[in-house]
């Protein structure tokens, strides 16, 4: 007999068993690294002179975590991805898509209620060469790599936690722990956004949750990671293009 779809679909990884599962101390190794990884990426000694300079932090944020995944799973740190299908790449575009519209959706809403903070990335872009502006935009990949990472590891750990330890239902644990992360994300973008807490959990929370689905659906940190990236290079690139016009 065929195995039907659901039994063919791949599971998480690392809760579980599949591949392998990782002890407690294993998932504070690697939830230890995600933080490590966070700081590398802020400390202002991790940032030469631009325009290279900026992938040393960007690098450092996306390797550490990898490093430590790699340290305590074994040649299975590869769990976290998968050659891209037809499927995810429509998923990637699909997510992407979505994320504009919430984020567009929801941006209106608090910023009608609440005064926001702009991106002051938006900024710089605007003030940067042309070479400054590729590189950013270049850079933008491996960083979204780690946001992804910043996310998902800590979605997995809790996963484990949630599933393995404190044995409650599968689908409840999943969705707990995919709204549970979002929320130091949303948290470690609070700098970014002038410490503002309800812009940061509403707007960055609720894109990341959008964001999340990616990995939820496909299982596959390369569809999240896409989806992140086709969204942040049209936020940007169509940021830079309205202040062109307007100049």
């Amino acid at each position: 007999m065929r195995p039907s779809r659901s039994q063919d679909r791949r599971d998480f990884p690392f809760y579980a068993g599949t591949p392998v599962s990782l002890s407690g101390v294993q998932w504070l190794v690697v939830l230890s690294a995600v933080a490590l990884a966070f700081y590398l990426l802020t400390a202002p000694w991790t940032h030469p002179p631009q325009p290279w300079g900026m992938w040393i932090p960007v690098l450092l944020f996306c390797g550490v975590p990898l490093a430590a995944l790699a340290l305590v799973a074994g040649r299975h740190w590869t769990a976290l991805f998968h050659r891209p299908t037809g499927r995810d790449v429509l998923l990637m575009v699909g997510i992407a898509v979505l994320n504009l519209v919430v984020t567009l959706l929801v941006g209106a809403l608090v910023t009608s209620l609440h005064h926001g903070s702009a991106n002051p990335l938006f900024l710089s872009l605007g003030q940067a060469d042309a070479t400054t502006r590729a590189m950013t935009f270049a850079a933008m990949v491996p960083q979204l790599l780690g946001e992804e990472l910043l996310t998902i590891l800590p979605f997995l750990a809790l996963l484990w936690c949630l599933a393995t330890r404190l044995k409650l239902q599968r689908r409840t644990a999943v969705v707990l722990a995919w709204v549970l992360s979002a929320i130091p994300f949303a948290l470690v973008h609070l700098p970014t956004y002038q410490w503002d807490l309800m812009q940061c959990l509403l707007i960055i929370g609720s894109a990341r949750l959008v964001l999340s689905l990616g990995y939820l659906f496909s299982r596959n940190l390369w569809v999240s990671t896409g989806a992140h990236v086709i969204n942040d290079w049209t936020l940007f690139g169509a940021g830079l293009w309205l202040g062109s016009m307007t100049h």
